[in-house]
């Protein structure tokens, strides 16, 4: 069995599944070999990658020739490198497993010219089978291919125990994980908690940001804020130090405008914290409003709202932080997760 996809000490979501897939019965029981195809870094740095990753396929189909292949794949780059593996392996013989994680992989199809999205279409259509991580997901999947053998696979995380919420006069610890951008929502954020700061009965509530992108502009609003503002922009952190500032917060925030299915959210529920979010992408398909707060997409007004009422509700945010922990452990475990992997590989190569 292999698996390729990006390097596992990479930024962003595919990284994490694949880390936590790692840690499985999974990984022993297939004797799963991981080739990775990229890399974060320059341009030299992920060209070096991608040829040392096709460097690593070619052996393996040389040496050890896999009874199964499983591609991690997203959009634009990610899928042009993937899709030309899945060729690759297709040509030998060798069935393919296409796990799509890109959330924007509706507008990257979209958006290519007419002959491209005929290759799109055609290697959905050549896997034996393409993983979407939600229903919602699944179905934009079987729109764009409709021969594909399109299956929905949640990503997965392990739950932890739930986070203590403050005490009385102890501040609510909010968090956002992601890119300082606007698609990701990080400005968004910061204009709405200026907004929330000059309330005079909020109760006391510190921001931190987490993730790399536009760091300059990030710690220039941050900085007109000024010390009442109590934000704190970090850029990157190691995966080791995003999971103790999800173990000390108790909200997370993610107002993005496009998402897969957020591995920040599943963390962060997975830690049992109240998560306000946007309704967009694969995030209805982990929340909806009996377990978290969801707002439009760029409705200011909306995220204001609902950071205003999570911070001065510590009833209200206690319990949803419950049930997004419940939720976890009831469907997107990772326990579940590698058991369903295990029994769609059993039936690809009984």
């Amino acid at each position: 069995m292999l698996w390729v996809s990006t390097r596992t000490d990479t930024r962003g979501g595919v990284a994490t599944y694949v880390r936590t897939l790692q840690g499985t019965p999974l990984w022993e029981r297939w004797r799963i070999r991981h080739v990775a195809t990229h890399r974060n870094g320059s341009r030299t740095a992920r060209v070096g990658t991608f040829a040392m990753g096709v460097g690593g396929v070619v052996r393996e189909l040389a040496v050890r020739r896999p009874g199964l292949v499983h591609l991690h794949t997203s959009c634009y780059g990610s899928f042009a490198r993937k899709s030309a593996l899945a060729w690759m392996f297709r040509a030998a013989g060798i069935p393919v497993v296409m796990h799509v994680h890109g959330g924007a992989f509706g507008d990257f199809y979209a958006r290519s010219p007419r002959l491209l999205q005929r290759y799109i279409r055609r290697t959905l259509s050549s896997a034996e089978r393409v993983i979407g991580l939600g229903d919602r997901w699944a179905a934009a999947l079987q729109r764009i291919a409709p021969d594909a053998r399109v299956i929905v696979v949640p990503n997965a995380v392990s739950p932890r125990t739930l986070v203590d919420q403050p005490g009385p006069g102890e501040p609510v610890h909010v968090l956002f994980v992601g890119e300082m951008t606007e698609d990701k929502g990080a400005f968004a954020l910061l204009e709405a908690w200026r907004q929330l700061r000059e309330e005079p009965h909020l109760p006391c509530a510190d921001l931190v940001m987490v993730g790399p992108g536009d760091l300059e502009r990030a710690w220039r609003e941050t900085e007109e804020l000024g010390p009442a503002g109590q934000v704190r922009v970090l850029g990157w952190v190691e995966s080791a130090e995003v999971e103790r500032l999800l173990s000390h917060s108790h909200v997370l925030v993610l107002p993005s405008r496009f998402e897969g299915q957020p591995m920040a959210v599943l963390e962060a529920m997975a830690h049992g914290l109240c998560v306000v979010a946007t309704e967009v992408g694969g995030i209805p398909d982990l929340v909806d409003d009996e377990c978290a707060v969801l707002v439009p997409v760029d409705d200011g007004n909306a995220l204001v709202a609902a950071l205003r009422t999570v911070i001065s509700d510590p009833g209200k945010r206690s319990e949803l932080g419950a049930l997004a922990l419940a939720r976890v452990r009831a469907r997107f475990d990772v326990a579940l997760a590698w058991r369903t992997l295990d029994a769609l590989y059993e039936e690809l190569v009984r």
